[in-house]
């Protein structure tokens, strides 16, 4: 059984995991089953398939495309609107992987809620910042959103595995800071 620190902590990592997942769909998984896979980050019951080889090989190539697609124009935009479901289950799957030793009440409402819906606010607000960006700088803006998502996705994941309560809270100034930026973009446009 968990203190409360450590389901705190565990609930921190899943939702931080669940952020990045809102910049890169796959980038975050691959970073918690490497994680898991050297021994850094404990996985619940049924979720130590995310450190199989197999399952890491398949994180690593769709983490590739996945990036690099984001460069191409156009395919950007289709990419926004095919990530929002999958970032929704990629966030679910994130943050229920690590509620180890959580009852299932508890963990699957946290996972679906919390993390799904993390990711689902982190992808929206991020497809809206780069349809603005592609707006305002007719596509030109696109590759340096796609640069700063992928180190957002990056930067998040690596924080929530090693220190996940200060990552929480850095997510969530991160989202202040995206909204209040688009509220001021959208006040801005015609």
């Amino acid at each position: 059984m968990h203190t409360p620190l450590e389901w705190v902590a565990a609930v921190s990592i899943g939702l931080g995991l669940a952020a990045a997942t809102g910049f890169r769909v796959f980038l975050p998984l691959l970073m918690a089953g490497i994680a898991s896979r050297i021994g850094a980050l404990p996985l619940a019951d049924g979720f130590g398939w995310l450190s199989s080889t197999e399952a890491l090989v398949a994180l690593t190539a769709a983490s590739f495309f996945e990036t690099t697609a984001y460069y191409i124009p156009g395919v950007d935009h289709l990419l926004d609107i095919l990530a929002g479901p999958a970032a929704f289950v990629a966030g679910i799957v994130a943050s229920a992987s690590v509620m180890t030793d959580f009852p299932p009440a508890v963990m699957w409402p946290v996972a679906i809620i919390g993390g799904g819906g993390l990711a689902a606010t982190t992808k929206v607000t991020s497809a809206l910042v780069r349809a603005k960006t592609g707006i305002a700088t007719l596509g030109l803006g696109n590759p340096i959103v796609s640069t700063v998502e992928t180190g957002g996705a990056i930067l998040i994941a690596a924080l929530a595995i090693l220190i996940p309560i200060i990552c929480l809270a850095m997510v969530l100034v991160l989202l202040v800071w995206m909204l209040r930026r688009r509220r001021r973009t959208t006040a801005a446009l015609p």
